[in-house]
Formats: C-alpha cells, sequence, structure tokens
C-alpha cells in the first residue's frame, strides 16, 4: 500500500491477518494531506477501527455503527505504537 507515495504496509491482508503487531511504514495522512503524526492539530493519534485483531467487525465496540459520539465505546488503537488492530476501548464523546 503507497499512499502518498510512501510504503504504509507490504500489503492490505498484512494488517488484518490477526497479527495486532503489524508495523506500520511511513506517515499516516489525513484526508486533508496532513501528516497526523506529526501535526500539532492531531493531539489524539488514534486509528479508529472497531475491529477485531483479526480484522472483523468488534459489535458494541464501534460507537453504534461510527453514527454516535454519545456515551459509547469504540476501538481505537495509538499511531505511534505500531499495533495497528491492537484496540484500546475509548469513548466515543473522545475528540
Amino acid at each position: 500500500l503507497y499512499p502518498q507515495g510512501q510504503l504504509l504496509a507490504k500489503s492490505w491482508s498484512s494488517l488484518f491477518e490477526g497479527q495486532a503487531s503489524a508495523t506500520l511504514q511511513g506517515p499516516i495522512y489525513s484526508f486533508n494531506r496532513r501528516n497526523v503524526l506529526t501535526d500539532p492539530l492531531w493531539t489524539h493519534q488514534l486509528a479508529w477501527h472497531g475491529s477485531t485483531p483479526r480484522g472483523s467487525q468488534a459489535r458494541r465496540r464501534d460507537c453504534q455503527g461510527w453514527r454516535s459520539s454519545g456515551a459509547g465505546e469504540g476501538l481505537a488503537t495509538p499511531l505511534g505504537e505500531g499495533r495497528l488492530l491492537a484496540g484500546q476501548r475509548h469513548n466515543c464523546s473522545q475528540a
């Protein structure tokens, strides 16, 4: 995978093969082309995914299908850890 011309991962499936320790290669860009890992706008550098370590949906851990910013829970991973699907519980109201 080569977003912005830099290697992010060896393959799409390598992100979801149950390898919670899959290491990201290179920067992560937002939709407005900011480097999420270095831009001060991104105070919480999390990848919100709502997935199990094997890449399947983690039921009741996806902020109600990503439609709620209320009291529910979602799974997210700090991007700097390099463990994309490790998933830690976060309140859906967290920015």
